[in-house]
C-alpha cells in the first residue's frame, strides 16, 4: 500500500511539472486542434510533430546564431560598400587600361 502512495505522489509530482512548464496546456491546445480538422490527417503523429514543432519557442542558440548571421551580413555590406568606394579611388590614379597596353 505504501508503494501505490509513493507511485501517486511521483505521478501527482510529474504532473504537476509537466503543468508549470505548459506542456499539459500546448498538449490539450494540439489535441484539441487535431480534434477540430474537418478532415483528419493521414497521420495524427505527423499532424502533432507538426504543430508542436510549430509552437516550440526558438532555441536561444538558434537565436543567437540568427542575430550573428545579421550582423555578418550588414558587414558584408558595408565592406561591399568600401570596397566599390576605394575602387573608384584607385581608378583616378591608375591610368585607363587601354593607355596601359600602348606603352
Amino acid at each position: 500500500m505504501a508503494h501505490h502512495k509513493a507511485a501517486d505522489s511521483k505521478r501527482e509530482q510529474f504532473r504537476q511539472y509537466l503543468e508549470k512548464s505548459g506542456v499539459l496546456d500546448m498538449l490539450t491546445k494540439v489535441l484539441v486542434a487535431l480534434y477540430e480538422e474537418p478532415e483528419k490527417p493521414d497521420s495524427a503523429l505527423d499532424f502533432l510533430k507538426h504543430h508542436l514543432g510549430a509552437s516550440a519557442p526558438e532555441n536561444p542558440e538558434i537565436e543567437a546564431l540568427r542575430l550573428e548571421v545579421a550582423e555578418m551580413k550588414e558587414k558584408y555590406e558595408a565592406v561591399l560598400e568600401e570596397n566599390k568606394k576605394l575602387k573608384t579611388k584607385l581608378a583616378q590614379y591608375e591610368p585607363p587600361q587601354d593607355e596601359k597596353h600602348g606603352e
